[in-house]
């Protein structure tokens, strides 16, 4: 009900009730979505009720999410992508500043009850009240994440998280943008109490009531670490950190933040706020921020290809392998029943290994981490097969091996059951040839490592069902996967796109250019790894069998520098094109003196883009926002570029082609532009 207070005010997204002990309820029930993302017409009513609360103040205020998916997930990112179109980023930000501000500002207790995600705005609202009471529950997630989309916190976070909880936690949480449980905020003091989901609102309202002393440990902290003094000493120090994983030039955002803070940190609210504001504003304008926030909603159109509808229960892999036991064990983590199959259970018992140990760390919970464990079952007989909705082969790349498997595999699998390959390189349509039903039969690449990797390319055949490829997309979703539809050509999209990429690196290792130098190259770019320590890291061998398919594809000889020595395939014999010790590679120091090609991160990036064009020009995937998002989810492509075709697209299709061309002169045909370029341009 609302309130006598609130007459006159239409409330189309809060609901406000004002119980008997005078605490009033506000509820935040986002009329319009599913979830109470913060757009401008809900702060607007949030700030209507607060000026009116101020005159008539409560005992106490309770602010909770009407929404089961949880209380707040951020700002609404697609009307803020509307405001920057227009201009009014500034105006947006001191908004929202300034609602917050007046909820800080009122003179009675004020709670933040948070279940579920609270992200963002979410968080920023919440430093906005007095105190803050958290559910203990496996979904609350709390995080001030902003940094991803090349800002950070603009509402007030990025002052009061500091004073809040202390600098170098706060600092911590922004700059990497990791999310906290329940627990873990509050042992950081980031909330005042955890409780079970069923009393949240009841123990909120306990809270308006009584108020809670914080620890005193937590108080100095908030006053220690932001001293003019705090700030000189540990500012150089983040700094320092930050650049250790990130260019100031590709990343502005994390060195704007420290600034902001060494710089205002010490300052009144309204000023330190200002600062805020005026920092914000200019990384929201910036190549970085558009591209990341690009990146965002890639993420979101992949994430929301299949739906929610896979039918899938019971997953059957066979091949026991690095990529094969490992995605069993990732089907198992996500709540599926897994059968896994090898030739004998000695093949099988290292991937149970390595199961467990991936358990131990996502599952902390014991009862949870035995029944993920009970999930995954060993399956020599293959007797997994009968009552499997989705059979994933994982065994060596060999087309006669597989469809050999795969004629085994139909003797008993059930109709309606769909059988994938997680082929890497092979073309579905030798594959797909002789199954008794091709319309359930497809390609699920998966990357390695497994856990870590979020793309699974859904591999397409000219007979394979719209309905199959949807409800594989919509298993990728639920196993937590991006899924990318590519034709089943040779390489796919992302191997097809890499090969050049690492073939130019081997070449140029192989003409004497030292592979510090050649990874350093691509790290200026914005690769999150060197094209040699990636080599190494996939393996030589791996590496060269990709690079003979594509060779093939294109009708051109595999370069001799790809040949493989025993013993020396890279990272899993301990000596590649590095030596490698405790999985890190030993770099040779490069001469002092030593000059650099200056076509080098040319030669190095130019083939990807090219092989990007083609692709898309191909028709291997369906517009450029997709290769883009399978580029950058599949590679690591620098995400501030926005993707290759999208970095294409700013720096000049016609610019690169003609680099393309001065390479090709000078370098030979390899770099002839592919069919596509004039399109782009």
């Amino acid at each position: 009900m609302v309130t006598a207070m609130f007459d006159g005010l239409r409330l189309a997204h809060w609901q406000a009730d004002r119980r008997p002990d005078g605490i009033l309820v506000l509820t935040l029930n986002r009329a319009d979505q599913g979830v109470n993302a913060l757009s401008r017409a809900v702060l607007d009513e949030l700030e209507a009720m607060v000026e009116r609360i101020a005159l008539e103040l409560p005992k106490g205020i309770v602010i909770i999410s009407g929404k089961a998916a949880g209380f707040i997930p951020g700002a609404d990112i697609k009307g803020f992508e509307e405001i920057a179109a227009k201009g009014l980023v500034e105006d947006w930000i001191r908004r929202g500043q300034l609602v917050f501000q007046k909820l800080a500002e009122l003179r009675c207790p004020t709670v933040a009850a948070i279940h579920g995600h609270c992200m963002g705005g979410g968080t920023e609202i919440a430093l906005a009240c007095r105190y803050r009471i958290a559910s203990k529950d496996e979904k609350t997630r709390i995080g001030l994440p902003e940094i991803k989309l090349g800002i950070y916190p603009g509402w007030g976070g990025s002052v009061r998280a500091p004073r809040l909880i202390g600098a170098p936690a706060a600092m911590d949480l922004m700059l990497t943008g990791r999310s906290l449980s329940a627990s873990a905020a509050k042992a950081m003091g980031l909330v005042d109490r955890v409780v079970e989901p069923a009393v949240l609102l009841d123990e909120a309202i306990k809270l308006a009531q009584r108020g809670t002393q914080r620890p005193f440990k937590q108080r100095f902290l908030g006053w220690a670490t932001n001293t003019g003094l705090a700030r000189a000493v540990l500012a150089p120090q983040m700094a320092k950190q930050v650049a250790r994983k990130a260019r100031k030039d590709h990343y502005p955002a994390p060195f704007a933040l420290i600034d902001t803070w060494r710089r205002s940190g010490g300052l009144p609210i309204h000023a330190a706020l200002k600062a805020e504001a005026k920092s914000v504003v200019k990384l929201a304008g910036t190549p970085t921020a558009h591209n990341l926030v690009r990146v965002f909603f890639l993420m979101d159109r992949l994430k929301g290809l299949g739906g929610k509808d896979h039918g899938i229960r019971k997953v059957h892999v066979v091949g026991a392998g690095v990529m094969g036991g490992d995605i069993a064990a990732w089907c198992a983590l996500r709540g599926f029943e897994v059968t896994l199959q090898d030739r004998e259970m000695k093949f099988i018992q290292p991937a149970l290994d390595r199961a467990a140990a991936l358990f131990a760390k996502k599952v902390k919970d014991e009862a949870k981490r035995a029944a993920t464990s009970a999930r995954l079952k060993a399956d020599v007989e293959g007797a997994g097969v009968a009552d499997a909705d989705l059979v994933i082969e994982a065994i060596f790349e060999n087309l006669e091996a597989k469809q050999a498997l795969f004629a085994k595999v139909e003797e008993t699998l059930k109709p309606g059951a769909i059988l994938v390959s997680n082929t890497s390189s092979i073309p579905l349509t030798g594959l797909r040839a002789g199954r008794k039903d091709p319309a359930r039969f497809a390609g699920l690449h998966y990357f390695n490592p497994v856990a870590l990797m979020p793309l699974v390319e859904i591999v397409r055949h000219d007979q394979l069902d719209p309905e199959t490829e949807r409800r594989l997309a919509a298993f990728c979703k639920a196993i937590d996967k991006l899924p990318v539809p590519v034709a089943g050509t040779p390489g796919f999209l992302v191997n097809r796109i890499l090969a050049p990429y690492m073939q130019e690196a081997i070449l140029c290792f192989a003409e004497g250019i030292p592979g510090p130098v050649i990874d350093k190259a691509a790290l200026k770019f914005g690769m999150p790894m060197g094209p040699i320590e990636l080599v190494d890291t996939v393996g030589l061998d791996v590496a060269a069998s990709v690079g003979k398919i594509m060779a093939d594809f294109h009708g051109q000889a595999l370069p001799e520098a790809f040949k493989v020595e025993a013993g020396k395939r890279g990272k899993k014999d301990g000596q590649g094109l590095y030596k490698w010790e405790n999985g890190k590679p030993v770099k040779p120091e490069v001469p002092k003196d030593y000059q650099a090609p200056e076509d080098l991160e040319d030669r190095l990036i130019l083939p990807l883009l090219n092989e990007a064009v083609g692709c898309l020009h191909d028709g291997v995937v369906a517009d450029a926002d997709l290769l883009d998002a399978g580029v950058i989810f599949g590679t690591g492509f620098a995400p501030f570029r926005g993707g290759p075709i999208q970095h294409i697209r700013a720096v000049g299709a016609a610019k690169l082609r003609a680099r393309l061309e001065t390479l090709a002169a000078r370098h030979g045909g390899r770099f002839s532009p592919r069919p596509g370029w004039d399109t782009l341009a």
